[in-house]
């Protein structure tokens, strides 16, 4: 099997210097040993206009046979070597011994490293690819899906016949492949290297967790945002589920940081403990909240814990019992209100946005009345504890159909939250910056548009309760913004007027005379009580990784002014 790669050039700028970016010379013959074989590196043509290099690949059937031992069965394994040990396809078709070798010649090429050419290796150059000999498993068609999109000006695609002198017999599972276009040298070669082995679909080694680094690196810049990320993840993984399902969160953290211009690390931050919240003695008064929470996680990071009594409207929430002497946490009169008001909407499947580790979905599944609940967050780690808080694994058929956790940004629409009763956003608005809101506010009142909306936030003028919070610092230091009740109110009536919902307000905790309580949470309801159609949503009782939402624009909704309290430095 072999490959040759070719460019054109000018006296300033000759063809030849693809033989720096390769680090082979142009005018040398190598040969380099592989497990499978020889690998052999040429140039066919070599001049200041147009240069070619060739990679011609020697197997030694014998000592696939012996290296590829005991895989040719199960996943990982290539089917092809299985069934014919000796006499097979693997000498001649581009393949994962292709794509090894590639890797193995042209180490630093594939880095993007050339210390003589530096600027030559960071710029697109024209080049045209040509294999003759590719396995296509999905056809022609699929060939150009997998191409197409990653910059390449002609993907010319030509099925080889099984036999030219009998043309009846039709077309043979293999295509000619040329690639043309002006790209990077180390992108169409990293390219080459994940993309063979997924059009073969099988790899001739067994498939360890390492691959999901080694494909994450190779895909780096492109394979996040390619429409067939999934088909990719899953054939160059040899379809292993584990190692698919943690390519495929971690490549979508890294589309949302790209979308949003930051840091993935900023986004799948949510596995630190944040801490005790400032909370009340059982009779209501604050208590010295001690040292100032740790640094926040998830959107969602402060969750309540467990479920609690009814609340009457537009009056303080009833905190759930506690033994004698022990002090009810602000997070459970949180909780207590969520309930109440989902109980009181007659809320039967509940999206719980930005779930943080699990806390509101598990006390929702202690109500029978709950029937389907939905766990929503950006981070996979998050979702990683959530699951184990919730013991997943462990749960009856019965109860698993009920859960849901799921990887999803709530600034983008997502059309798998659509159709549930409820939606919950506890303690999250204040964890995202202010321009982002409009984006928030479209993806669940616009898109989603359930037909109960609770959301709850920090009063910010309690915040003077506190004996050892700082004056005019907030709660948590992942706190962007902490309002006061007249700007949390402005906000939510006016978002409730853009999107054809009817608002009520209900104090958390002790309601102070002079600054309110300490938690606001505000009831959204439509005009209609009558609970949605029957929500869809991903595979039953497990984490599973979001399909590519698509990002909301919307034109009209404004973030209300920032609080006039002084935040924290």
């Amino acid at each position: 099997m072999f490959l040759t790669i070719s460019t054109s050039g000018s006296p300033e700028r000759p063809a030849t210097d693809l033989g720096f970016l390769l680090h082979k010379h142009p005018d040398k013959a190598q040969t380099f040993s592989t497990a499978h074989g020889i690998a052999h590196v040429l140039y066919p043509e070599a001049s200041v206009e147009r240069c070619t290099a060739a990679l011609l690949l020697e197997i030694d059937p014998v000592a696939l046979v012996r290296r590829g031992k005991g895989k040719g069965k199960g996943r990982g394994g290539a089917p092809d070597a299985a069934l014919a040990r000796y006499v097979n396809d693997r000498p001649y078709a581009a393949s994962s011994l292709l794509a090894v070798a590639l890797s193995t010649v042209f180490k630093s090429a594939l880095r993007g490293v050339c210390n003589a050419l530096p600027e030559r290796a960071a710029e697109p150059l024209p080049l045209r690819i040509e294999i003759p000999a590719v396995p296509a498993h999905g056809g022609a068609d699929l060939v150009r899906d997998l191409f197409g999109p990653l910059g390449w000006a002609r993907v010319d695609v030509r099925p080889v016949p099984l036999d030219e002198t009998f043309p009846a017999w039709g077309d043979s599972r293999y295509v000619q492949l040329v690639l043309e276009g002006e790209l990077r040298l180390a992108d169409a070669l990293r390219q080459l290297y994940v993309l063979l082995p997924v059009l073969d679909d099988a790899k001739h080694y067994w498939v360890a967790p390492d691959e999901v680094e080694k494909l994450l690196r190779a895909g780096e810049g492109w394979l996040a945002d390619h429409p067939e990320r999934g088909l990719i993840t899953s054939r160059y993984l040899s379809r292993r589920w584990g190692l698919t399902r943690e390519a495929t969160e971690r490549l979508e953290l890294v589309r949302l940081a790209e979308a949003d211009d930051i840091g993935v690390e900023a986004i799948d931050n949510a596995v630190e403990d944040p801490g005790p919240e400032p909370e009340e003695e059982a009779n209501g008064t604050p208590a010295a909240p001690g040292a100032l929470p740790a640094p926040a996680t998830s959107v969602a990071s402060v969750v309540p814990v467990a479920p609690a009594a009814l609340t009457v409207p537009d009056t303080p929430a009833a905190a759930p019992a506690a033994p004698a002497g022990k002090a009810v946490s602000l997070a459970e009169r949180r909780r207590a209100a969520i309930l109440a008001a989902l109980r009181e909407a007659g809320a039967a499947t509940v999206l719980d946005l930005g779930c943080g580790q699990g806390q509101l979905v598990q006390a929702l599944l202690k109500e029978a009345r709950f029937t389907k609940v939905v766990g929503v967050d950006v981070s996979v780690r998050a979702l990683t504890v959530a699951a184990r808080r919730l013991r997943v694994e462990r749960m009856s058929e019965r109860q698993a159909s009920r859960v849901t956790l799921t990887q999803g940004s709530l600034t983008y629409t997502d059309k798998r939250l659509k159709g549930y009763d409820a939606a919950v956003l506890s303690e999250v608005i204040e964890h995202l910056d202010l321009p982002r809101l409009p984006a928030l506010e479209y993806a669940v009142f616009g898109t989603a548009r359930p037909a109960t909306v609770v959301v709850t936030t920090p009063n910010v003028e309690f915040n003077v309760r506190w004996e050892t919070l700082p004056a005019g610092h907030v709660r948590h230091r992942d706190h962007r913004f902490e309002w006061t009740r007249a700007e949390f109110r402005a906000w939510a009536d006016a978002v409730a007027g853009r999107h054809g919902y009817t608002v009520r307000y209900v104090p958390v905790g002790p309601d102070d005379p002079e600054v309110g309580p300490p938690t606001q949470m505000a009831v959204f309801s439509t005009a209609t009580t009558t609970a949605p159609a029957t929500a869809t949503a991903p595979s039953i009782g497990t984490v599973t990784p979001p399909t590519a939402p698509t990002r909301n624009t919307p034109s009209t909704p404004t973030a209300p002014p920032a609080p006039k309290e002084d935040k924290a430095a």
